[in-house]
């Protein structure tokens, strides 16, 4: 007998769920196309050797890989049988997009690309092996204006959705590596840092130290490098500029205070916080979150990954990201029952099963002139349960709904 569920950590998506996931992608990127950015494609598809060039961190271990086919894979050797893969993320797909088409594209191209990505990891709770990411990204502009640009793109994208109460963090690569550097770790132990106190908010501080032990790390070092992060997290940029003087150029720290202050507002808080740290280790500047009170993680993140592109064109691009959470926007939304929009009119003509072809194509007839003028019009055949259609009807929002006797009679149904 066939398996008539899907793959393990994949879904079916209901027709109500799918029209809720399409209105939210639609005020989205409204929001963007206003900003000036324009939508791009490309393929779920990517080379082997592509998606395995060390940009994309632990997530390269997540790849489904794709067999070679017919003679190639005949003639394969054990530890080369793949040459293609399902794309992780939507970031290095851009980068091969840019290498292939810069030629086509302005000095400051302004990219929306929305589309499912696929990770082999566990499946749980919210954790999904094929999942829809949404991401824009301003490819050419070396300056913070391209922070500063994607913050208030996301944010008023976020708040177009209704969701308000939310906070955006920020920090840069370059403190993570100074606040390292500072409490004496060497460069090559630096991803191992990174790595635990991405975990701060989950293990707390004795949970960070005791994975950078088991790292074979020294404690005294793990303990400072983390009373650095949290020191300076609550007193602010000044304090990290004193901290890392000499270490870290003091461009970085004035860089964020302008991001900070072209999007001060009152629609959201926008704070520096030193122990973001942000997974992908292709980031190379500033990087941020956006978390929304209550909700406990974050949904939305991004930032600035200037060496990416050379690795395609041998030559320096300057690009930065912001990709929202949409399957954790997509549950808050659900959960509190949000629409979006006016909703047209919907109008079902129930047809008895014994009318002829004179009396459906009247019926036709009239059914296209509600959709001429924007509304919804279902045509369908009568059941025996007509009580069971007439529920359906009504719960998929039909408010109009006419029923048709087999002598053309038309009559609305209470």
């Amino acid at each position: 007998m066939l398996i008539k569920t899907p793959p393990k950590g994949m879904r079916d998506i209901l027709p109500a769920d799918l029209k809720l996931r399409q209105q939210i992608l639609d005020v989205i990127t409204k929001i963007y196309n206003s900003y000036g950015f324009t939508q791009i494609e490309t393929p779920c598809v990517e080379d082997i050797n592509t998606l395995t060039s060390k940009q994309g961190g632990d997530n390269e271990k997540l790849i489904f890989k794709i067999l070679k086919r017919g003679e190639k894979l005949e003639n394969a050797s054990a530890d080369n049988i793949c040459d293609l893969g399902l794309r992780y993320d939507l970031t290095v797909p851009l980068s091969r997009y840019y290498a292939n088409n810069s030629g086509n594209l302005p000095n400051v191209f302004k990219a929306i690309q929305i589309g499912n990505v696929w990770r082999a990891e566990r499946p749980q709770k919210g954790r999904f092996r094929q999942f829809v990411q949404c991401d824009i990204d301003i490819i050419g502009e070396e300056s913070h204006l391209a922070e500063a640009e994607l913050i208030s793109a996301t944010t008023t994208a976020l708040n177009a959705l209704g969701l308000d109460g939310f906070t955006v963090k920020i920090n840069d690569r370059r403190i993570l590596k100074g606040l390292a550097q500072k409490a004496g770790f060497a460069e090559e132990d630096f991803d191992k840092v990174f790595i635990a106190l991405d975990k701060l908010d989950k293990i707390g501080f004795d949970g960070v130290v005791g994975e950078l032990v088991e790292e074979g790390l020294a404690e005294e070092k793990a303990k400072t490098v983390l009373n650095f992060a949290l020191s300076i997290s609550a007193e602010g940029l000044e304090k990290a500029k004193e901290v890392l003087k000499g270490v870290v150029d003091e461009k970085v720290f004035d860089n964020l205070a302008e991001i900070i202050a072209i999007n001060c507002c009152d629609k959201f808080k926008l704070k520096f916080d030193c122990t973001l740290v942000r997974g992908m280790n292709y980031y190379t500047g500033p990087i941020f979150e956006i978390e929304v009170d209550g909700f406990g993680v974050s949904v939305a993140g991004g930032g600035r990954y200037d060496n990416m592109l050379g690795k395609f064109l041998n030559r320096s691009v300057p690009a930065c990201g912001f990709s929202i959470g949409f399957e954790r926007i997509f549950t808050v939304l659900k959960e509190k029952g949000v629409s979006f929009g006016e909703q047209p009119k919907k109008t079902a003509y129930v047809v008895d099963s014994r009318c002829g072809a004179d009396i459906i194509s009247k019926v036709f007839k009239e059914a296209e002139k509600i959709r001429s003028q924007g509304g919804i019009c279902l045509v369908t055949k009568r059941i025996k349960n007509f009580g069971f259609l007439l529920e359906q009807l009504k719960k998929d929002g039909y408010s109009d709904i006419f029923q048709v006797n087999e002598k053309g009679e038309i009559r609305i149904t209470d």
